[in-house]
């Protein structure tokens, strides 16, 4: 854990995270805007698959959360490498599928775990599956393998799960406009904490 925050620290000072420059964040939010021209028809259901060996299989979960919670479409979160065992069945023109495939090119254990999730993608899109990837900017590669990219800016591979969800949170916004659900109350969600 020092070591993770001694990098975190060194990494700040780089990546101008609350320098004067503005935040990866909102560099995020801004090179986000295609965000809103994917959804054009929206999917009845849909796959949300994170880099292989990554701990960011949260962030599959998060997406799919939201969309349940807002867009009402049924949605899983998966790792890549379980894609396989199941999810494989279920991909066909119809259902769109959002990959992670980020990486840090300045991490050797990155790279490799990014060059597994394109294989991966490869798998989806040989099966007529529509792929939404999240990748680092000025990855050229994945957009020839892809239907959509959504780029998010180059960071450390300890700091892209903050710039990740940011994505998968406004797909699921857009979405759910484009099917005309109420974003600032969706239904069956109890905005408040029971006590005991």
């Amino acid at each position: 854990m020092a070591e993770g925050g001694g990098l975190l620290n060194r990494y700040r000072t780089k990546s101008s995270i609350g320098g004067s420059n503005p935040p990866l964040s909102a560099s995020t939010l801004l090179s986000s805007v295609p965000v809103r021209e994917i959804p054009k028809r929206p999917a009845k259901a849909g796959i949300f698959g994170v880099k292989f060996g990554s701990e960011n299989f949260i962030l599959t979960l998060e997406g799919a959360l939201k969309l349940k919670e807002i867009s009402y479409i049924h949605a899983e979160g998966y790792p890549a490498g379980e894609m396989k065992h199941g999810p494989n069945a279920l991909i066909d023109e119809t259902l769109p599928v959002v990959c992670i495939a980020t990486q840090d090119p300045n991490d050797p254990s990155s790279v490799l775990k990014y060059e597994k999730t394109l294989s991966n993608i490869q798998e989806v899109t040989a099966r007529s599956g529509r792929v939404i990837a999240i990748a680092i900017e000025g990855d050229t590669h994945i957009s020839q393998l892809v239907e959509h990219v959504i780029h998010i800016p180059q960071t450390h591979e300890l700091l892209l799960p903050i710039l990740e969800v940011v994505p998968l949170q406004l797909l699921a916004y857009h979405i759910a406009v484009r099917r005309g659900c109420d974003v600032d109350q969706p239904r069956n969600l109890a905005k408040s904490v029971t006590v005991e």
